[in-house]
């Protein structure tokens, strides 16, 4: 396989999961806001955070209001953090491998483009968020199900797999670090804040079920951290992530280097207690398991696409 069609392949999986994660994001927040009691001033900003573009978006806008930052993650023209930015990267790619994807995928992620875009005001209310960002998550999960029933599962398959994976690692430890910072402070014990504060981390990665499913127990911060960063069974964990690259690995040559940086950053997850971490200790975590990531993305970028 040409490193760019390999390339171009990574890259599709990578947006239409970027895609769908600030989806993800936007949706729960919406709800988060309602949910807080009085007194509590949460806001749009740790939206931003999260998706760590403060700078790009203040190149743009005054101030964190709903409005600004509703446009600016959903289609202003001038982000490149938007989702109808991730959609047309993936569009653009998908075109470019319209013979390797079966043409079932190329004409739906097009569709999805061309709806996002035509739809994207809704989005800017109360009234028609929901529904734009249930067709925005609705259409990516139907992409991801498109491909994995009717794509070759060879060595595209594994790059493709490699690109979504990543990406949600790397979007799982953001929305941990971020959310359980700055959504509320750090408060003691089982609070109402406190449980709504966990929650909200779990539904921003649709875990909550999960979750209750796996622990049966009240919503407590080292659970929670322990089920997000280290569960092997949960497909947007980031140690199930990290698992699915390397099975994409180890079908692939040259991975040496790619499996070693890998196993590197799994190790630092198991043997992490969150338990004792607190919020500063854990914020180095996060930053530590966000550079193993990057590594390894640009390991995989070199040995493979140059």
């Amino acid at each position: 396989m040409l490193s760019r069609v390999a390339e171009n392949i990574y890259w599709m999986a990578r947006y239409i999961e970027r895609a769908e994660n600030t989806a993800r994001i936007i949706m729960v927040n919406t709800h988060l806001l309602l949910d807080m009691p009085k007194g509590e001033q949460l806001g749009w900003k740790p939206i931003i955070q999260i998706l760590d573009c403060q700078q790009p978006f203040l190149e743009c806008y005054d101030d964190f209001t709903g409005r600004n930052v509703l446009k600016y993650l959903i289609s202003d023209p001038d982000s490149q953090n938007s989702i109808l930015f991730a959609l047309q990267m993936a569009r653009e790619n998908a075109r470019t491998i319209r013979d390797i994807i079966p043409r079932e995928a190329w004409e739906h992620i097009n569709d999805l483009y061309q709806i996002a875009k035509r739809n994207a005001i809704s989005g800017y209310s109360k009234k028609g968020r929901y529904d734009y960002l249930k067709q925005v998550i609705l259409g990516a999960q139907t992409m991801t199900g498109l491909l994995a029933g009717s794509m070759l599962h060879d060595i595209g398959y594994d790059f493709l797999r490699m690109g979504r994976n990543l990406e949600r690692a790397e979007m799982t430890t953001r929305i941990i670090d971020v959310r359980s910072a700055n959504l509320l402070p750090e408060h003691d014990g089982l609070t109402p804040f406190g449980n709504i504060q966990w929650m909200s981390v779990l539904k921003s990665l649709t875990a909550y079920q999960m979750y209750r499913r796996t622990y049966q127990v009240r919503i407590r911060r080292p659970d929670v951290l322990k089920f997000l960063l280290k569960d092997k069974k949960f497909p947007r964990s980031f140690f199930h992530a990290l698992l699915e690259v390397k099975h994409c690995l180890l079908n692939l040559p040259r991975n040496e280097e790619a499996i070693i940086l890998l196993n590197d950053v799994g190790k630092k997850v198991l043997r992490a207690d969150q338990a004792i971490l607190k919020q500063i200790e854990l914020h180095r975590f996060i930053d530590a398991l966000q550079l193993g990531t990057a590594n390894l993305h640009n390991a995989i970028t070199r040995i493979y696409f140059q």
